[in-house]
């Protein structure tokens, strides 16, 4: 990878930290959208999730709902998801490596 390629990964996870940190201070605290239109569609919207989510509705339990606590399991969510994406992209270099060797 060259440095203006890593110059602009840098940047993308540097925006992709600023805007997990500041979501949740500014996110409306009436939201209209997604889960109004599911109450509205849905006859009863409270029913049991198939897995139990680790960070529910953007907290962490035993902060409560705090906006910070929001913004630690933003934060976290973004870690464990650029920490995947970097996972998937080693496993598939090594398997293009080995294609490329058994040539």
């Amino acid at each position: 990878m060259n440095a203006r390629d890593k110059k602009f990964m840098g940047a993308g996870i540097l925006i992709a930290f600023i805007i997990a940190i500041l979501a949740p201070f500014l996110a409306s605290e009436n939201p209209d959208g997604l889960e109004s239109t599911a109450e509205k569609v849905m006859p009863n919207p409270e029913t049991e999730p198939v897995v139990e989510s680790p960070l529910p509705d953007y907290t962490i339990p035993v902060l409560g709902e705090s906006k910070v606590g929001g913004s630690i399991a933003m934060v976290l969510g973004t870690v464990i998801v650029l920490g995947l994406a970097y996972g998937v992209g080693v496993i598939l270099r090594r398997r293009e490596t080995e294609v490329d060797e058994g040539k």
